[in-house]
Order: C-alpha cells, then structure tokens, then sequence
C-alpha cells in the first residue's frame, strides 16, 4: 500500500471543511459529518496541538468518535518514532498519547 509521508489528506480535508463541504468523518454518516462540522476545534488546531505535543509532524489524521465523545486521531512522526494522539474536538486538549512502534499502516 501507498504510505503518505506528506500531509496533502489532512490538507484536503482542511480545505473541504473551509469550504463548507463534508469532509472525512470516521463512519460516513450524515450525523458524523454534522458532528465535524459543530466541532469546536478545527481539523487544522487538532493538528497543531498533536504535532506540538509529539514535537514531530503530522501523517494522518482521523475525526472519529470515541468513549471519551468526538476526537481527533492524529498520527505524528517525530524521528524515528510514530505518535498516535488523540486531541478533543470540543476542548482541544491532548487526551492520550501512544507510540505506534509497528506502524501496520492502519490508515492506509
């Protein structure tokens, strides 16, 4: 499989999200992509603090729902290490962190 090491699918989905279109939200139903699109945080501040936190540069990046309610998953390279970081959609704060050793290319 293809693996993006470029950030043009977050890029995109910020892009549609500007521009009013539905963009990617996890399940694909109307009600996930109302919850994107009420969602306090942006795709692009969701971004900014997982990147921060990780202190690396973002891959990929999900907006799914979870028990903890709507998140982000943001996948982070920092050196050779890979970061899977979940920020809050509605606070924006980082709420779990966990490094992805063996990244299978889950996401791709």
């Amino acid at each position: 499989m293809y693996r993006y090491t470029q950030l043009s699918a977050i890029a995109v989905a910020v892009a549609m999200a500007a521009s009013g279109a539905v963009a990617y939200a996890g399940g694909g139903h109307e009600n996930d992509a109302l919850a994107i699109a009420n969602a306090k945080i942006s795709l692009t501040q969701a971004v900014a603090a997982a990147e921060q936190h990780a202190n690396g540069k973002a891959t990929h990046a999900e907006f799914e729902h979870s028990k903890q309610g709507w998140i982000y998953e943001v996948e982070v390279v920092s050196g050779a290490k890979v970061f899977d970081v979940k920020v809050d959609a509605d606070k924006g704060g980082v709420i779990a962190v966990r490094e992805d050793g063996a990244d299978h290319g889950k996401h791709r």
